[in-house]
């Protein structure tokens, strides 16, 4: 299987490529620059937020089957901001661009390597901060964003229906990362091993689904 994997030169998005490698698949990473040497995987340069970026790596991989496209690439910018104040409209256009944008941008010019696999897979990462019914406040800029991508991967997943390319949408879960912080509940190994459970699982029985790490459907 070839899965490919953005923002994949840190924190879930490499301990997944990792994984991959390490159980025998080919998987691809991509990062904007100077990726850590993984075993067995291949690296591609990709800036999700550069149009041009984008179309270089689908002409880079031109030709190439991709069973999986795993959206991990995000932002988390405005944590701690201040609501009188904070949030300045740089930090908007930033943060969207990459949490959604971005992720858009990327499946569409992906969908041809998508499109060469027998079962192809979208998985895009968005977060329990997107769901509409858990809405504790802070972090606007980020919760927004998640919620654009649940919204978008769930209208992707109806308009690819006919194709036979399955949309999952999931929560990775307060991981120990740069962006999760050293007081979340999990490591980078679980929350991995949990999300590619959910990668594997995903088909055209459950597209459109938002699921947690461990499987668990997520409120919208």
């Amino acid at each position: 299987m070839t899965p490919l994997i953005t923002g994949a030169n840190r924190g879930i998005g490499l301990q997944v490529l990792q994984d991959y490698a390490a159980r025998g698949d080919s998987p691809i990473g991509t990062a904007r620059r100077q990726p850590p040497a993984v075993d067995g995987a291949r690296w591609e340069t990709l800036d999700v937020t550069d149009p041009a970026s984008i179309r270089a790596l689908a002409d880079q991989l031109k030709g190439t089957a991709l069973d999986l496209l795993v959206c991990n690439a995000a932002l988390y910018l405005d944590k701690g901001q201040p609501l009188d104040d904070g949030y300045p409209p740089e930090m908007w256009a930033q943060m969207f661009a990459t949490n959604v944008t971005g992720v858009f941008l990327t499946i569409q010019a992906l969908l041809p390597n998508l499109r060469r696999a027998p079962s192809p897979k979208i998985a895009i990462l968005s977060s329990m901060m997107a769901s509409d019914e858990r809405a504790p406040g802070k972090s606007y800029i980020y919760r927004a964003s998640k919620a654009a991508v649940l919204n978008l991967g769930r209208n992707l997943s109806s308009d690819l229906a006919p194709e036979g390319i399955a949309v999952g949408i999931y929560h990775p879960g307060w991981v120990r990362t740069d962006m999760g912080g050293t007081a979340a509940d999990l490591g980078v190994e679980q929350a991995a091993a949990g999300l590619i459970a959910r990668f594997d699982a995903l088909d055209m029985g459950n597209t459109g689904c938002f699921e947690t790490w461990d499987g668990q459907p997520h409120p919208y």
